[in-house]
């Protein structure tokens, strides 16, 4: 992450994310697919480790093999029925500053973790009734006889991120589209280098 000025003179707290280039790898229509939907593949990949479906899948799109294909079903507007197979998309071609966008990826994954990094228990501190030496402990999860069961959903200690996330409404602080880089406001999932789906 990094800092920008906004207009306002505020320091705002950014996301450097490398938007591009995409190529369009498919276009489907509701003749051949049975719906509409436009294909994109960013990043590169060592043709030694492309499986050869997907190598072909490249192939006829007439681009290198790519790391990664997503695929969106409610394009923008602007691009519907104008984007052509082997296409390449840039950063510029899509957004703007000012612009509002949502960003989807895998979170940081945790491992097993306890209830206090889990759920953000406290004890003494916090404390209701007498608290001794309890500060990160679970405490009762239940009862005895009945219902004789742990109820589902309860906060206990156990495994910790690895989960799709969507940070919604980062703003677009800048756009460098010579260097296909996008500058947003906040946030977003995952680590460093991992990719994320950006959406308008």
């Amino acid at each position: 992450m990094t800092s920008l000025y906004g207009a306002d003179g505020r320091n705002v707290a950014c996301t450097v994310i490398e938007a591009g280039p995409c190529v369009v790898t498919q276009v489907k229509d509701v003749e051949t697919d049975g719906y509409t939907a436009v294909q994109l593949a960013f990043g590169e990949r060592k043709e030694k480790n492309t499986p050869k479906a997907l190598k072909g899948h490249f192939d006829k799109a007439n681009t290198t093999p790519k790391k990664e294909v997503v695929e969106f079903r409610n394009f923008r507007a602007e691009f519907e029925g104008g984007v052509q197979l082997g296409q390449e998309i840039n950063v510029g071609d899509v957004f703007a500053e000012g612009d509002f966008v949502d960003a989807i990826g895998t979170s940081k994954g945790k491992g097993f973790q306890g209830v206090v990094k889990r759920h953000g228990f406290g004890g003494v501190g916090q404390q209701t009734h007498g608290q001794h030496n309890r500060l990160r402990a679970p405490g009762s999860i239940g009862g005895a006889s009945y219902p004789a069961r742990v109820f589902k959903g309860m906060r206990m200690a156990g495994r910790m991120g690895g989960n799709r996330v969507k940070t919604i409404n980062l703003q677009v602080m800048k756009v460098v589209p010579e260097k296909n880089l996008l500058v947003v406001s906040g946030s977003i999932p995952g680590a460093k280098n991992s990719t994320v789906i950006l959406e308008k």
